[in-house]
């Protein structure tokens, strides 16, 4: 179309062109006047016409680059939308669950936990090396002597595990080996260049069906009830606390609700009347028997558990036996939206289980040869609570306390840096930017008291970062 109109414009032009030196010289008349002004007012219409074409034109292409660059952009954020829901549905995708080799599925898992803390102590000091300085034991609080502040950074609460599963006889054979770096004896001059631990056995079992064969958490108690913390346990001071052999049975009785029977491991720890030392005493004639009832649904989980042990002493012919028994009770209770709360809790007592305690921070019995050759059995009351406040998806914190009093008989005498009385509180704060990476610190302050009455005090920040996988 523009283009047959710039012929006509041509055409016009050119007419124009001829006839207009004409007209100047000849005085036409003014019939031929009326014409040119005729054709001149065409030629003004159509040069407006063309104005417009061009105009619309330029318009036109304007609107096509800005629909093209539109385009364009909303493909780009098309494409990005895309991606970012490909990324999240691959982040919540159920990940394959180890590998299989045959029949067999292997897993293995853990994390990497790094621990830094600053301590006080008002009452005296920690050797080198000792595991105090590490991870809370109420034991291991200073007393009777001038005040101490200790700053040490590990990563030796490190985890590793290794598992398999098969199908067999309609049911699965399973297995776990499992160890870290924490409990081990620091060597002497570890951290003097390399920091280098030996790694420690934790659990290692055999289970098929509902039988379980091997060392695990004692029956005795729920590990998975422990609430979260940037040291190793949380409330020691209050918890029962043993991983060991032991042959258990689990019998469903529906509802959420499974039996636990359990022979254990026995092991007997004295002191003496003179000496607050532990005695590792190794002739026990029986395994300490175990029986947990256990409940757990959506938003709860309950336990009650009994135990009886024979507490055994024997050695150049001459020895005790006595009668040890203890009841723990505890649980985990989710409230709140989303269930980001809890409340969780253990209370627990006996005689003659002190080494179910807080890696025995007070005797089975007291056993003194020397005085009278039998046992005189302690009793032990203990018991945390905690409270988790799930700020948001990502931010929580979590409120700790615990106890333990030690009530040695009167039959004998008690050595006056026997652990009587221990007991605890802490609050923490812990973020997960993504998931399995969480970052915490830790404020516990905590008191240790002995038979003599004197006392030791500890105040301890602690940061933590930690990745599972």
């Amino acid at each position: 179309m523009l283009h047959s109109r710039w012929r006509t414009q041509a055409i016009l032009l050119a007419a124009t062109a001829l006839t207009t030196p004409m007209v100047a010289s000849a005085a036409a008349p003014s019939k031929r006047e009326a014409e040119l002004e005729a054709r001149l007012l065409r030629l003004e219409i159509e040069m407006a016409a063309l104005k417009g074409d061009l105009e619309q034109a330029k318009a036109e292409k304007a609107v096509a680059v800005d629909i093209q660059a539109l385009q364009v952009a909303q493909a780009a954020v098309a494409k990005a939308d895309a991606t970012a829901v490909k990324l999240a549905a691959l982040e919540a995708k159920p990940q394959p669950d180890g590998f299989r080799v045959g029949s067999t599925t292997f897993r293995m898992g853990g994390f990497v936990k790094v621990v830094g803390s600053a301590t006080h102590f008002s009452s005296g000091e920690l050797a080198g090396g000792s595991l105090g300085k590490e991870f809370f034991l109420p034991q291991q609080i200073p007393v009777g002597g001038s005040a101490s502040t200790d700053v040490i950074g590990h990563a030796r609460q490190t985890r590793l595990f290794f598992a398999t599963s098969t199908p067999m006889g309609g049911k699965e054979l399973k297995s776990h080996i499992e160890f870290d770096f924490a409990l081990a004896a620091a060597p002497l001059g570890a951290q003097r260049a390399t920091n280098a631990y030996t790694p420690t056995f934790r659990r290692g079992f055999i289970a098929y069906g509902n039988l379980l064969i091997g060392q695990e958490w004692t029956t005795f108690q729920n590990a998975a009830h422990l609430p979260e913390s940037t040291d190793f346990v949380g409330p020691m001071d209050g918890s029962i606390f043993v991983r060991q052999m032991m042959v258990q049975y689990r019998q469903p009785l529906g509802s959420g609700l499974d039996l636990y029977l359990a022979a254990e491991n026995p092991q007997t720890e004295t002191i003496t009347s003179t000496s607050a030392a532990m005695v590792d005493n190794d002739q026990d004639r029986m395994p300490d028997f175990i029986a947990k009832l256990a409940f757990k649904d959506k938003t709860k989980e309950l336990h009650v558990a009994g135990l009886v042990r024979s507490v055994s002493v024997h050695s150049g012919g001459a020895g005790d036996n006595a009668l040890g028994w203890g009841a723990t009770v505890g649980g985990k209770v989710l409230f709140g939206h989303d269930l980001r709360h809890d409340i969780r809790f253990v209370a627990s007592g006996g005689r003659g289980i002190g080494r179910y305690f807080t890696v025995g921070y007070a005797p089975d019995a007291i056993y003194d040869r020397a005085v009278a050759d039998r046992l005189n059995l302690v009793s032990n009351v203990a018991a945390w609570a905690s409270v988790k406040l799930g700020w948001t998806a990502s931010v929580r914190s979590t409120f700790m306390a615990g106890y333990q009093h030690a009530d040695y008989p009167d039959t004998i005498a008690t050595p006056g840096l026997a652990n009587v009385e221990a007991w605890s509180v802490a609050g923490n704060l812990f973020w997960s930017p993504v998931r399995n990476l969480d970052f915490g610190i830790e404020y516990r302050h905590a008191l240790r008291e002995v038979a003599s009455g004197l006392t030791g005090k500890m105040d301890r920040v602690e940061l933590a970062a930690k990745y599972t996988f």
